[in-house]
Protein backbone atom coordinates (compact mmCIF):
# COMPACT_ATOMS: atom_id res chain seq x y z
CA UNK A 1 0.00 0.00 0.00
CA UNK A 2 1.39 3.36 -1.04
CA UNK A 3 0.16 6.73 0.30
CA UNK A 4 1.08 9.64 -1.96
CA UNK A 5 -0.08 12.90 -3.48
CA UNK A 6 -2.55 12.42 -6.30
CA UNK A 7 -1.51 13.18 -9.85
CA UNK A 8 -3.54 14.21 -12.86
CA UNK A 9 -3.02 10.78 -14.42
CA UNK A 10 -4.79 9.24 -11.37
CA UNK A 11 -8.15 10.89 -12.11
CA UNK A 12 -9.70 7.89 -13.87
CA UNK A 13 -8.94 5.48 -11.02
CA UNK A 14 -9.83 8.18 -8.47
CA UNK A 15 -13.30 8.59 -9.96
CA UNK A 16 -13.82 4.80 -10.03
CA UNK A 17 -13.45 4.89 -6.24
CA UNK A 18 -15.74 7.92 -5.94
CA UNK A 19 -18.37 6.10 -7.99
CA UNK A 20 -18.20 3.17 -5.53
CA UNK A 21 -18.70 5.38 -2.45
CA UNK A 22 -20.92 8.18 -3.81
CA UNK A 23 -24.02 7.06 -1.86
CA UNK A 24 -22.20 7.94 1.36
CA UNK A 25 -21.64 11.58 0.36
CA UNK A 26 -24.20 14.34 -0.17
CA UNK A 27 -23.64 16.27 -3.38
CA UNK A 28 -22.67 13.30 -5.57
CA UNK A 29 -26.17 12.21 -6.56
CA UNK A 30 -26.07 12.64 -10.34
CA UNK A 31 -23.83 12.72 -13.40
CA UNK A 32 -23.45 16.52 -13.33
CA UNK A 33 -22.45 16.47 -9.65
CA UNK A 34 -19.89 13.74 -10.32
CA UNK A 35 -18.42 15.75 -13.21
CA UNK A 36 -18.21 18.80 -10.94
CA UNK A 37 -16.47 16.66 -8.31
CA UNK A 38 -14.04 15.37 -10.94
CA UNK A 39 -13.11 18.94 -11.86
CA UNK A 40 -12.70 19.82 -8.18
CA UNK A 41 -10.41 16.81 -7.68
CA UNK A 42 -8.24 17.97 -10.60
CA UNK A 43 -8.05 21.41 -8.97
CA UNK A 44 -7.02 19.89 -5.63
CA UNK A 45 -4.42 17.77 -7.44
CA UNK A 46 -2.97 20.88 -9.11
CA UNK A 47 -2.61 22.47 -5.63
CA UNK A 48 -0.98 19.35 -4.15
CA UNK A 49 -3.99 18.95 -1.87
CA UNK A 50 -5.09 15.47 -2.94
CA UNK A 51 -3.81 12.28 -1.32
CA UNK A 52 -4.47 8.75 -2.49
CA UNK A 53 -3.78 5.26 -1.27
CA UNK A 54 -2.76 2.88 -4.03
CA UNK A 55 -2.75 -0.88 -4.09
CA UNK A 56 -0.90 -1.69 -7.27
CA UNK A 57 -2.39 0.67 -9.84
CA UNK A 58 -5.77 0.82 -8.12
CA UNK A 59 -6.76 3.78 -5.94
CA UNK A 60 -8.34 2.38 -2.77
CA UNK A 61 -8.35 5.57 -0.69
CA UNK A 62 -8.83 9.25 -1.48
CA UNK A 63 -8.49 12.41 0.59
CA UNK A 64 -8.88 16.08 -0.35
CA UNK A 65 -7.81 18.96 1.88
CA UNK A 66 -7.45 22.73 1.93
CA UNK A 67 -4.13 23.88 3.38
CA UNK A 68 -5.25 27.50 3.69
CA UNK A 69 -8.21 26.52 5.89
CA UNK A 70 -6.60 23.51 7.65
CA UNK A 71 -9.62 21.54 6.46
CA UNK A 72 -10.12 17.93 5.49
CA UNK A 73 -12.70 18.09 2.69
CA UNK A 74 -13.22 14.51 1.49
CA UNK A 75 -12.10 11.11 2.75
CA UNK A 76 -13.09 7.71 1.37
CA UNK A 77 -11.72 4.18 1.41
CA UNK A 78 -12.91 1.33 -0.81
CA UNK A 79 -15.05 -1.05 1.28
CA UNK A 80 -12.80 -3.99 0.32
CA UNK A 81 -9.80 -2.26 1.91
CA UNK A 82 -11.29 -0.91 5.12
CA UNK A 83 -9.95 -1.91 8.54
CA UNK A 84 -6.34 -1.64 7.29
CA UNK A 85 -5.69 1.84 8.76
CA UNK A 86 -5.57 3.39 5.28
CA UNK A 87 -7.69 6.41 6.26
CA UNK A 88 -5.55 6.98 9.35
CA UNK A 89 -2.36 6.87 7.25
CA UNK A 90 -3.82 9.35 4.74
CA UNK A 91 -4.87 11.75 7.53
CA UNK A 92 -1.40 11.50 9.12
CA UNK A 93 0.19 12.33 5.77
CA UNK A 94 -2.25 15.23 5.28
CA UNK A 95 -1.26 16.68 8.66
CA UNK A 96 2.32 17.11 7.42
CA UNK A 97 0.99 19.73 4.97
CA UNK A 98 -1.14 21.60 7.52
CA UNK A 99 -0.24 24.54 9.76
CA UNK A 100 0.64 22.86 13.09
CA UNK A 101 -0.41 26.00 14.99
CA UNK A 102 -4.03 25.85 13.78
CA UNK A 103 -6.85 23.43 14.49
CA UNK A 104 -7.88 21.03 11.71
CA UNK A 105 -11.57 20.89 10.77
CA UNK A 106 -13.72 18.31 8.98
CA UNK A 107 -17.48 17.92 8.61
CA UNK A 108 -19.45 14.71 8.64
CA UNK A 109 -23.00 13.54 9.17
CA UNK A 110 -24.72 14.51 12.40
CA UNK A 111 -25.22 12.07 15.23
CA UNK A 112 -27.94 9.52 14.53
CA UNK A 113 -27.43 9.42 10.76
CA UNK A 114 -26.56 5.86 9.70
CA UNK A 115 -24.05 6.92 6.99
CA UNK A 116 -22.05 8.88 9.55
CA UNK A 117 -21.63 6.35 12.36
CA UNK A 118 -18.29 4.95 11.18
CA UNK A 119 -16.89 8.36 10.17
CA UNK A 120 -17.81 9.95 13.52
CA UNK A 121 -16.18 7.09 15.43
CA UNK A 122 -13.08 7.32 13.23
CA UNK A 123 -12.59 11.06 13.75
CA UNK A 124 -13.13 10.73 17.51
CA UNK A 125 -10.54 7.94 17.64
CA UNK A 126 -8.04 10.30 15.96
CA UNK A 127 -8.71 12.98 18.60
CA UNK A 128 -11.22 15.18 16.78
CA UNK A 129 -13.94 16.63 19.01
CA UNK A 130 -17.51 17.53 18.06
CA UNK A 131 -18.02 21.13 16.98
CA UNK A 132 -20.81 23.25 15.58
CA UNK A 133 -23.79 21.98 13.62
CA UNK A 134 -24.03 23.27 10.07
CA UNK A 135 -25.22 22.26 6.59
CA UNK A 136 -23.45 21.22 3.36
CA UNK A 137 -24.98 20.33 0.00
CA UNK A 138 -28.40 20.62 1.63
CA UNK A 139 -27.50 17.99 4.24
CA UNK A 140 -27.23 18.62 8.00
CA UNK A 141 -23.64 18.00 9.15
CA UNK A 142 -21.42 18.57 12.16
CA UNK A 143 -17.91 19.95 12.34
CA UNK A 144 -15.25 17.90 14.03
CA UNK A 145 -12.13 19.75 15.23
CA UNK A 146 -8.65 18.43 15.89
CA UNK A 147 -7.20 20.82 18.49
CA UNK A 148 -3.54 21.61 17.85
Amino acid sequence: MKIELGRECDIGHWMLLVDKVKENFPGLENKEALEEHRNAVLDFISKKSAICAKNGGKIVGALLFLKEHNMLCFLAVDAEFRRQHIAEKMVSYMLTFMDPQRDVVVTTYREGVQEGIAARAFYKRLGFVEGQLTEEFGSPVQEFVLKR
